[in-house]
């Protein structure tokens, strides 16, 4: 394509009950889409002459929990020979299953494991679809909103056991003073302090 608005234009006209929406945004084509038309849009993309995104750059996602449609998964491809790239994104819900694309491009095999890994999300027909980030016994997934800041679990060496050891999470509060006192005021121990040296 010889530039950005043709392409959008070509994959408007060809993919028209497809394609949701789309635009143009700091050179990259943005084009949102429904679930079930993943794989097909994908494989007009990669196999259409006139686009060649051959490349698979990333897959992620974001957690939106307020919505119905709780996840946005987001496909960034590029096309090497046209120096173009295009960016597809599709609302999900919390446990629906979208189509793997390991077939179309293989390295989409250690990214969907990585958004399962992080989001919990499924990729149907996936040959490996396992933890690939966390641990084997690793409770919940990271960067869904609702996950505890601190996490579940806490793993850490032990000298005595001479093992790795998990244990739940524990927030000491021993050491923490607070005066809730305005820092303009100056707190307690500085006032002291002035009060000695008058």
């Amino acid at each position: 394509m010889k530039n950005l608005s043709d392409l959008e234009k070509k994959i408007n006209s060809e993919l028209t009950t497809k394609i949701k929406s789309s635009k143009i945004v700091h050179n990259q084509v943005f084009l949102t889409i429904d679930s079930e038309d993943l794989l097909e849009v994908i494989l007009f993309l990669k196999n259409n002459n006139n686009m060649n995104f051959k490349q698979l750059i990333d897959i992620t996602a974001v957690d939106y929990p307020e919505n119905e449609r709780r996840f946005k998964l987001v496909y960034l491809l590029l096309s090497h020979e046209f120096n173009s790239r295009v960016v597809i994104d599709l609302q999900i819900n919390e446990n629906e299953m979208v189509s793997t694309l390991t077939s179309v491009y293989p390295s989409s095999n250690w990214m969907e494991r990585e958004v399962f890994d992080m989001y919990g999300i499924k990729f149907n027909d996936h040959p490996d679809l396992r933890r690939i980030l966390t641990d084997y016994g690793f409770e919940g997934h990271p960067l869904r909103k609702d996950f505890p800041l601190t996490g579940h679990n806490e793993v850490r060496y032990s000298e005595d056991e001479k093992k790795v050891v998990y244990e739940k999470v524990k927030l000491e509060q021993n050491y923490r003073n607070f005066d809730y006192e305005s820092p303009w005021e100056g707190t307690e121990y500085i006032k002291k302090q002035s009060k000695n040296n008058d």
